[in-house]
């Protein structure tokens, strides 16, 4: 009863944390969803987190609440889930019915500009540390030649092409479902054009 306690304990602490200091937008708090879930309480690991992430980003809906449900169900099932949904949106609903009366003049202020200036390097730092993170991963994964190849592709399908992310990651999956079968056949096949050639 006791450790239940404590992972509800838990799990609202930490959703609590992302619900107050997440700033600008779903993709901006799941540096902070990554150190609560794998770094301070060891929930996951970080392939599974990266894997998780992969797939909330390919469903419908906001990416915080879909990390948010999938934590909480993992750990105590669908009571969890509806648990930490509602300890991530409350800080952020609380300061909006807060603050909506001030949004006229907070609009203007200068202090509230330049604390937004202030915050997005911080943002900014943090995505990259995380995307950073991830690429070293593809690329021991993949290899440096295809690691580089696919961040190459996806940016052009995404940023070029204008493809939904969704359907990139999808098309992604599905390459990753068959990359380690195709290259264990490529080698297989080069050994025996060797063998052939010496032979």
């Amino acid at each position: 009863m006791e450790k239940q306690q404590n992972t509800y304990a838990q799990l609202a602490m930490a959703m609590l944390r992302t619900g107050i200091l997440g700033y600008g937008g779903g993709p901006s708090v799941m540096p902070l969803f990554r150190y609560e879930a794998v770094t301070r309480y060891k929930w996951l690991d970080d392939d599974e987190f990266g894997e998780t992430l992969a797939i909330a980003n390919a469903l419908p809906g906001p990416i915080a609440t879909k990390m948010a449900a999938y934590l909480g169900y993992k750990l105590k099932k669908t009571t969890g889930a509806v648990f930490a949904i509602l300890l991530h949106i409350l800080p952020s609903s609380i300061a909006m019915i807060a603050l909506l009366s001030l949004v006229s003049v907070l609009s203007h202020s200068k202090i509230v500009a330049g604390m937004i200036a202030g915050v997005m390097p911080v943002v900014a730092v943090m995505l990259g540390q995380m995307a950073y993170d991830f690429g070293e991963k593809t690329v021991k994964g993949l290899g440096k030649v295809f690691g580089i190849a696919m961040f190459v592709i996806s940016f052009l399908l995404l940023e070029t092409i204008h493809l939904h992310p969704a359907i990139v990651i999808l098309i992604f999956l599905a390459y990753g479902s068959i990359h380690f079968r195709l290259v264990a056949k490529w080698g297989k096949n080069e050994k025996k054009k060797k063998r052939d050639e010496a032979g």
